[in-house]
């Protein structure tokens, strides 16, 4: 397979950021002055990119500049919402004395999305470039990483795969993601139990990283969930390039009443490690997305995983009342 380890980029941006930082500090040095022949400091010679007065070409002063780029500085970028969300501060408008403050504010405390970050000139600050640059390499490496076996081996999964043959096919094969090979079909009725109450499936999706940072509490607290309804789940394991219709390759093999994949999500700039729990009422070939159930955002700074973890025990337990999935069940 083509993925690779995602890359420590946070250690990486520090060091471009201390790097500019102390050039900024060199360059607010004051200048020094021009003397004259007998040695006396004339201030009127100061150096006019130092002068009090700005000239008449000087680009014009917009609240931005190098001092607002400073005043950020403070904020490491390691906390950036791609890979710390539960450690990001609330969001806060970088705009200078915006026309109506409240209104700004609560635009910005409304949505994850980069608005009010302001500017220098006409380009954007360089910190919160190099965010913008960060946290898409996060969700980069987030496809093409790999999740971490050992976590997988602390739960006692084990591990089939698709036909996705690597990262770039399966981004352009979708259908290939859908179907496990002979021989993980093989290993699935082997090691499985049949015709389970309750199947749990892991898959990596679309992002490692998600599988490694919400496993270890979405796990335990669905398996908790399940426990506190009297319901019984089948042999877990993983799947490697799966695609959420995979479920129904192995509702034909196991024939589960109920079927749930934890998966990771499409990543983006706001989140890398985002889950999602896909539910499915006897699932088959053939079933229509709309007999899913879905709870997406699963990661610290959206539906937290252990919470997470409780819920799908409780739909789980709805949907086998109802005998039902999708938009024929009732919430």
């Amino acid at each position: 397979m083509n993925r690779t380890k995602p890359l420590e980029l946070d250690q990486l941006v520090d060091k471009v950021m201390a790097e500019l930082e102390k050039k900024l500090l060199s360059q607010e040095q004051p200048l020094p002055l021009v003397t004259e022949a007998g040695g006396n400091r004339d201030p009127s010679l100061r150096s006019p990119e130092r002068s009090p007065r700005a000239p008449a070409h000087a680009e014009p002063d917009y609240g931005g500049g190098t001092t607002a780029d400073e005043a950020d500085s403070d904020r490491d970028l390691s906390d950036s919402p791609a890979e710390n969300d539960a450690n990001e501060a609330p969001p806060v408008s970088k705009i200078p004395s915006p026309k109506w403050a409240d209104g700004m504010g609560e635009l910005v405390s409304s949505t994850p999305a980069r608005i009010g970050v302001w500017r220098t000139g006409t380009r954007v600050l360089t910190k919160e470039l190099l965010k913008f640059r960060c946290d898409h390499a996060a969700a980069v490496d987030s496809i093409y990483g790999e999740v971490n076996s050992s976590l997988l081996g602390e739960f006692g999964l084990f591990q089939v795969e698709t036909h996705f043959r690597d990262t770039d096919n399966y981004l352009k094969r979708p259908d290939m993601g859908r179907v496990i090979t002979d021989e993980g079909a093989q290993l699935i009725l082997k090691r499985c139990i049949m015709r389970p109450q309750v199947q749990i499936v892991v898959s990596d999706g679309l992002s490692a990283n998600a599988v490694d940072a919400n496993l270890a509490d979405v796990y335990p607290s669905l398996l908790d969930s399940l426990a506190s309804y009297g319901l019984t789940q089948g042999t877990p394991f993983f799947v490697r390039g799966g695609r959420v219709a995979v479920m129904d390759h192995i509702g034909d093999l196991l024939q589960p009443e109920a079927l749930v994949l934890l998966i990771g999500e499409r990543p983006g700039l706001v989140s890398s490690r985002s889950m999602s729990a896909y539910m499915c009422y006897r699932p088959h070939r053939g079933t229509v997305e709309s007999d899913r159930t879905v709870i997406s955002n699963i990661h610290p700074g959206g539906t937290p995983p252990v919470e997470a973890g409780a819920h799908i025990g409780t739909i789980l337990h709805k949907m086998l009342e109802q005998q039902a999935s999708g938009v024929n069940m009732e919430l």
